[in-house]
């Protein structure tokens, strides 16, 4: 067994641990499951596509499913909008321990800022999202910024550190504040176009605190038209 598998074994086994031990007196200890698909289409547009399943325990007790996609246009050198949509299965407890399901349409429009501090990635995300729910009706409108860095590690950067900051603000309620989301984590690329990422997040919510152990895929496409 090489020292990626290790590596990765090792965390996974801590998290999914953490998790078991904790979740016995406290409920608010998650798996978060993740696919993300980087394409770019031109030099100029990405197309991004990912698919998220969330769990209240280790992969049965489902939490929430999303489908998302959003295309960005380069309009200048490390600056890029963008826009796309997702769909949402919500499912939630509430205070008598009913399941409730909830579906959601979200689109939304973005603007991503990309910058290097040496060899760190460095983005900052702003993205405002159209909420619009279901069991009960519902209309939100969300203001969200990501502050992501993604560090390398050696000289050829198989290994990574990932690290995010994320606050989200209600734009149509009293009460503003919706949640902060911090993530911190380690990616491994397997190839050139794909990589495994293992990451704990912790969610501060109004009410709640939830803490989620992290497993994500990430793939890389050139669908670029290639010049005979």
């Amino acid at each position: 067994m090489n020292l990626t598998i290790k590596l990765i074994l090792t965390f996974l086994l801590i998290l999914i641990n953490s998790i078991n031990v904790k979740s016995q007196s406290i409920d608010n200890y998650n798996m978060w499951y993740q696919y993300i698909m980087n394409a770019k289409l031109t030099n100029k547009t990405t197309l991004t596509a990912l698919s998220q399943y969330r769990s209240f325990d280790l992969a049965a007790d489902g939490r929430l499913f999303l489908v998302n996609a959003y295309l960005e246009y380069q309009v200048a050198p490390g600056v890029e909008p963008g826009a796309g949509a997702m769909f949402l299965i919500l499912n939630s407890y509430n205070s008598k321990r009913e399941k409730v399901t909830r579906y959601e349409t979200r689109p939304f429009q973005q603007v991503t800022l990309t910058g290097n501090i040496g060899r760190t990635l460095v983005n900052h995300r702003f993205r405002v999202e159209e909420r619009f729910l279901s069991n009960p009706d519902e209309f939100k409108v969300r203001l969200r910024y990501l502050l992501s860095m993604r560090i390398p590690f050696g000289k050829l950067g198989k290994y990574y550190g990932i690290v995010k900051n994320e606050i989200r603000i209600n734009a149509t309620k009293t009460d503003i504040f919706d949640s902060n989301r911090i993530t911190a984590g380690l990616g491994i690329k397997l190839s050139k176009a794909s990589a495994i990422e293992v990451a704990y997040i912790n969610q501060l919510g109004n009410q709640r605190t939830d803490n989620y152990a992290y497993v994500g895929f990430r793939n890389t496409f050139d669908w670029r038209k290639k010049e005979q």
